[in-house]
């Protein structure tokens, strides 16, 4: 996989501390849209023909809701996945990146729950040494949310979902960054874990493009280190 250009954290926020490379196959969506753009939308929306204007309101709509409880909940990142299937389909999922507040000291947080990990104490969680730090994995397969409003679509629904989450400690703030991949798709988990880890793989809280920058200076023209590694030698 090739790596697209390192993401950051939405417009209008404080600088970013951390950033990680997404490998194709997700679209972000945009947690920060400008008023402009909204605009521009609810204009296009007032042309349409009345039954399709209806339609595109509920989806527009839908997408306000969604951007305001993910920015409730921290999140910075939100980015919709579609793979090929060996069936002619797609496989989804869900990837998110959000910042969790700690009472105290972030790396003792994680350190405590790497060790409950590593003794066994909770088999559906396992340490994990990554470039940026030391981390954790997490995997659960919650039941699947089902629909209120048409009941009727709750029998085509997955019983099931995956659930993977990777917390590590920011270095200079009491918060854990966390990166989380959902999938209803039970068959391709072992798929979704490895994406899921090869995004941790390229966490950093070093710019890229400086450490890119700082290694060309260094060395040779092609030879890249640290992040920018990381990221290449992940995704390809």
């Amino acid at each position: 996989m090739t790596v697209s250009e390192p993401t950051t954290a939405p417009r209008d926020t404080p600088k970013p501390s951390f950033w990680y490379g997404l490998p194709v196959g997700y679209t972000s969506l945009d947690l920060n849209p400008p008023a402009e753009q909204l605009m521009k939308v609810i204009n296009l929306l007032r042309g349409l023909p009345e039954q399709e204007r209806e339609e595109a309101d509920r989806a527009l709509r839908l997408y306000a809701a969604i951007v305001s409880q993910l920015n409730a909940n921290r999140v910075q990142e939100c980015a919709l996945g579609a793979h090929p299937n060996d069936a002619g389909g797609f496989t989804m999922s869900v990837f998110t990146v959000s910042t969790l507040p700690t009472s105290g000291n972030a790396k003792l947080v994680v350190a405590g729950l790497a060790g409950s990990a590593a003794d066994g104490r909770d088999e559906g969680m396992r340490p994990l040494e990554l470039p940026c730090g030391l981390g954790f994995l997490s995997e659960k397969r919650p039941a699947a949310p089902r629909s209120s409003r048409r009941p009727e679509l709750n029998d085509t629904l997955p019983s099931h979902i995956w659930q993977g989450i990777v917390a590590v400690a920011a270095p200079s703030a009491p918060e854990l960054i966390v990166l989380q991949m959902v999938t209803p798709d039970l068959d391709s988990v072992d798929d979704y874990r490895n994406i899921l880890l090869g995004i941790a793989r390229t966490l950093t809280f070093t710019d890229p493009e400086r450490a890119t920058a700082d290694d060309k200076a260094a060395q040779e023209p092609e030879a890249l280190t640290g992040a920018a590694a990381a990221m290449r030698n992940d995704f390809g």
